[in-house]
């Protein structure tokens, strides 16, 4: 009887240590939660060329969702179904940083919507890629935070440290960029350690004109309900609604997380997949917009399992691409496939001509 006490007694001491670690725990985040105000001026970088745009030219736009440089075809995601929580090694990053930097600069692209791009994280190995994608591709910048926490406690072993957000790179002279905050759909005190998500806007004055071009990065929510990202994408209607009224050229681009119309009828998801994205309706469009995508090869891979190259079985998505304004005429929109060697998405190449 005294052992079976004795045990019951280290057991409670031992319950009451967890508590209280994780009463702190939350407390701790609680008091250094990132909590950015509703729009924030952001510092733009000149890179080697600052041109500025003119209408009746064409540009090119390429969106690329990097996934840290911890998505390549060798991994999987927990959040998704699979395993894994962090790449192997650090030699794993840099090679998909590599091969995603000469990827997109085969694109000669004037700007690059670039998604996931980590500045000082334990999952990327505190490497700033932010700063490693302007240096490669030698091109202007503006960055936004969406996730910044001091330590993500889960899974096992736990995520860490996160500093990661929305990167524009740009050849074209930019006037400023903010971030403008997006609905967080979590409470506390899951809200301490999730993403904060927002929009990268930047304003690109116009050779001879006194109107802009307005271009949207953006990464809308993946795990929330539909509810959640219905109040994302009002925000981002709002906006777009408001500068298309001011008679200014608008592009907005990135990673939706949501399929465009025509993707799940030609990727059609299996009964028991891990994760369903939303639907994106042209009905929900404001008037004089568009959606720009392209179909003919999927954007983004599931995360249940690794990649191995079997394109029958693959799991696929189309949740990358652009919504234009009227006055926008698009060129062409490709899906670049690069096989999803180093990330799980493929970069979206827009060509665009801003009409008189």
């Amino acid at each position: 009887m005294r052992v079976l006490r004795g045990l019951l007694k280290v057991l409670g001491i031992l319950i009451l240590t967890v508590i209280v670690a994780a009463a702190g725990l939350i407390a701790w985040l609680s008091a250094t939660e990132y909590m950015p105000a509703d729009v924030e001026t952001l510092t733009v970088y000149a890179g080697a060329r600052h041109d500025t745009a003119q209408v009746g030219r064409r540009y090119t736009l390429a969106s690329l969702n990097i996934g840290y440089g911890g998505l390549g075809r060798d991994e999987d995601f927990f959040m998704d179904g699979g395993k894994n929580v962090l790449p192997k090694d650090k030699a794993e990053v840099e090679d998909n940083l590599s091969g995603l930097v000469s990827a997109l600069s085969l694109q000669d692209a004037d700007i690059c919507f670039l998604q996931e791009t980590d500045t000082d994280s334990r999952r990327s190995f505190q490497i700033n890629e932010s700063a490693y994608f302007a240096r490669g591709l030698a091109m202007g910048s503006a960055f936004a935070y969406n996730y910044r926490c001091p330590f993500v406690p889960i899974p096992w072993p736990p995520i860490g440290k996160v500093e990661s957000g929305l990167t524009t790179l740009n050849n074209l002279a930019v006037e400023n960029a903010t971030r403008e905050a997006l609905p967080v759909p979590f409470s506390w005190p899951t809200r301490v350690a999730n993403l904060k998500r927002c929009l990268l806007v930047e304003r690109l004055p116009l050779a001879d004109r006194d109107n802009e071009l307005v271009l949207v990065n953006l990464h809308m929510e993946a795990y929330s309900t539909d509810d959640g990202r219905k109040k994302q994408m009002q925000v981002l209607s709002e906006l777009l609604k408001a500068e298309y009224r001011n008679g200014n050229y608008v592009i907005a681009g990135g990673d939706f997380n949501q399929s465009f119309p025509g993707a799940l009828q030609k990727y059609p998801l299996p009964a028991d997949a891990s994760w369903v994205p939303g639907l994106l309706d042209e009905n929900d469009l404001p008037e004089g917009f568009s959606f720009a995508y392209d179909i003919s090869v999927p954007t983004c891979r599931a995360l249940a399992a690794p990649y191995d190259g079997n394109r029958d079985t693959l799991v696929a998505y189309v949740i990358d691409g652009f919504i234009v304004s009227a006055n926008v005429k698009v060129n062409r929109v490709e899906t670049v496939d690069l096989n999803f060697r180093n990330s799980d998405h493929h970069p979206v190449v827009m060509e665009f001509t801003l009409l008189p």
